[in-house]
């Protein structure tokens, strides 16, 4: 029996293709644009990723030219780059812990380049890093998380211009577990 195909999950959380699909997320790109923007890929590496994430229907080409008698292709997230809960609902916990691995690197790396630049200034550059505890039920964390993603999708709405850069922002959301306090079970009666 043959090797099943990775899931969309590990296809884009692969450290490497998600970096691409970061870069891709800030704007559509050639690849020529992307091995600059990705000095840690090599070219071989970049297109075996850019297929892949194609074929996979993650990436589209958003536009072709003709360039010095070869065809230069500008790569973008597809409509269906986002990958739903639903694919991932089956994935064990060690899968779960590996694709949550590949965030916080991704997030590592493209902070690791911004130290790299060496014209580091964190309240210049908008960089900052922040940990908040809130007390919520289920539905408030629903609600939240809702309001959060409306503010970010009107920021990310807005169109490049003189003066703005691509940001990231990142999100993780977790339950705590305090030592030796029972697990409260929100909006549930004993």
């Amino acid at each position: 029996m043959g090797k099943q195909a990775p899931s969309r999950a590990e296809v884009i959380l692969h450290p490497q293709r998600l970096a691409i699909v970061r870069a891709l997320n800030a704007a559509p790109a050639t690849a020529q644009e992307l091995l600059s923007a990705l000095p840690e890929l090599s070219q071989s590496s970049l297109y075996r990723h850019l297929a892949l994430l194609h074929e996979r229907g993650i990436l589209q080409i958003v536009a072709e030219r003709q360039l010095r008698g070869a065809v230069e292709r500008t790569y973008g997230l597809a409509r269906t780059a986002i990958v739903a809960a639903d694919e991932v609902a089956e994935s064990s916990d060690d899968e779960h812990f590996r694709y949550f691995g590949a965030f916080v690197g991704s997030l590592m790396g493209e902070y690791g380049s911004y130290l790299d630049r060496g014209d580091v200034d964190l309240e210049r550059d908008g960089v900052g890093y922040r940990m908040h505890v809130v007390h919520a039920t289920h539905d408030e964390l629903v609600a939240m998380v809702g309001e959060l993603r409306e503010v970010i999708a009107r920021y990310e709405a807005a169109p490049a211009a003189p003066g703005r850069r691509p940001r990231t922002v990142a999100t993780i959301t977790l339950p705590m577990t305090q030592p030796h306090q029972e697990e409260p079970h929100d909006d549930h009666e004993r």
